[in-house]
């Protein structure tokens, strides 16, 4: 079974190697999916794959790196799309950081 679960975080969590760590711990765990800076300063993800992983990303979202001071992660569960890998997405354009949470 495939689940998927779409991400936002806020607080410290631009320029603290937030995007490039959740890739190495996603891919660690098989999980698909992206992560994106959004132009508000939040950080944006998609996570799919089995229920334990796609879980334990979302909790290490709510925690980031190291040098991340997480103020607030929202996750909505969503329609897997069939994604494979998993990818660092270019930062979102301004007026395109609405999509979850």
């Amino acid at each position: 079974m495939t689940v998927r679960q779409h991400v936002r975080v806020s607080g410290r969590v631009q320029g603290v190697f937030y995007r490039d760590t959740c890739r190495r711990f996603a891919e660690e765990r098989g999980v698909a999916g992206w992560v994106r800076n959004l132009h508000n300063g939040d950080v944006e993800a998609v996570f799919e794959g089995r229920p334990d992983d796609v879980a334990e990303m979302a909790g290490w979202a709510a925690q980031g790196p190291p040098a991340a001071l997480v103020i607030h992660c929202t996750g909505v569960a969503e329609e897997p799309e069939g994604l494979s890998g998993f990818r660092v997405l270019p930062d979102a354009p301004p007026g395109d950081d609405a999509r979850a949470g």
